[in-house]
């Protein structure tokens, strides 16, 4: 399951947090924003209408994907990245038969399959036709159960709305008692702020994270399908490292970049001082 994702519940409970401080601040009470009904009529109608759109399968699937929202993975590029070169190295020495008994010991399913194919001489083009198989329907899913989350974000709002106007024709009903008409009006528009929280607060951002999850654990797929092609290949060990610390690197600054924005400060020096002129001497052709 991995660690809490720290900043999911930092941010939940900075937003939630927020909301009721400042409405403490303005005079007003938690109790008067805690109305059972709206919580009903938002929660359960966005639920309803997630229902009719999405296939029960995929739904059961968005919820056990919440947990990716809420933990995250302790598995780093750089130590995959280490897993690999020990695997490249014992195969570059005793041979990728000698990998048969490592790929039972390996915990993750996509690198355990595609060190197994490469073990048992599968030919790498269908190696690779396999696993980025593999790949394409993980993402379609992964996608699939994001948009639960999104659909939830759109509907939300709007169940909110009708649960305040619900609230609305109740007060209508007692028009002739103004006071209860100004806290009939306060306590309809509680199903608005329901729908309007849930939505910026819970399912849109949760849809999100697991999108950026989902990025995450497909790159870190890229990178296990690439070593165990690079072992195939029988390539040097430092080889593959070299092109696997890309992954762990993307966002770090190129320095070929700044060796070619030296040269081009040191071109502009040379064109700006110029070197010593040719004498008299130098310039003139030698007389015979």
């Amino acid at each position: 399951m991995g660690k809490p994702d720290l900043a999911t519940i930092g941010g939940l409970i900075l937003a939630i947090g927020g909301i009721i401080l400042g409405m403490t601040l303005e005079g007003g009470k938690i109790k008067e924003i805690l109305q059972p009904t709206a919580a009903i009529i938002v929660f359960g109608g966005t639920l309803g209408a997630v229902l009719v759109t999405t296939p029960l399968e995929v739904l059961r699937r968005s919820l056990s994907a919440l947990l990716s929202v809420l933990f995250e993975k302790q598995q780093t590029p750089a130590v995959a990245i280490e897993e690999i070169i020990e695997y490249a190295t014992k195969a570059r020495k005793n041979g990728i038969v000698s990998l048969e008994q490592d790929s039972e010991t390996i915990q993750d399913p996509f690198l355990k399959k595609a060190l197994n194919l490469a073990v048992d001489g599968t030919d790498l083009q269908e190696i690779r036709k396999m696993m980025d198989l593999e790949i394409a329907i993980e993402e379609h899913r992964s996608e699939s159960e994001a948009k639960v989350f999104e659909a939830a974000g759109g509907y939300a709002p709007t169940i909110g709305i009708i649960g305040a106007v619900l609230g609305l024709i109740q007060v209508m009903k007692n028009l002739a008692n103004i006071d209860e008409v100004g806290r009939g009006i306060a306590v309809a528009f509680v199903a608005t702020i329901y729908g309007v929280a849930s939505a910026n607060i819970i399912f849109l951002p949760a849809a999100t994270k697991i999108k950026a999850r989902t990025h995450a654990n497909l790159q870190m797929k890229e990178l296990m399908l690439d070593g165990v092609a690079g072992i195939v290949e029988g390539l040097n060990p430092k080889l593959i490292r070299a092109k696997l610390e890309a992954y762990a690197s993307a966002d770090a600054p190129k320095p070929k970049a700044k060796k070619d924005a030296k040269g081009a400060k040191k071109s502009e020096k040379s064109e700006k001082n110029p070197g010593p002129a040719a004498t008299p001497a130098e310039a003139s052709p030698s007389k015979a």
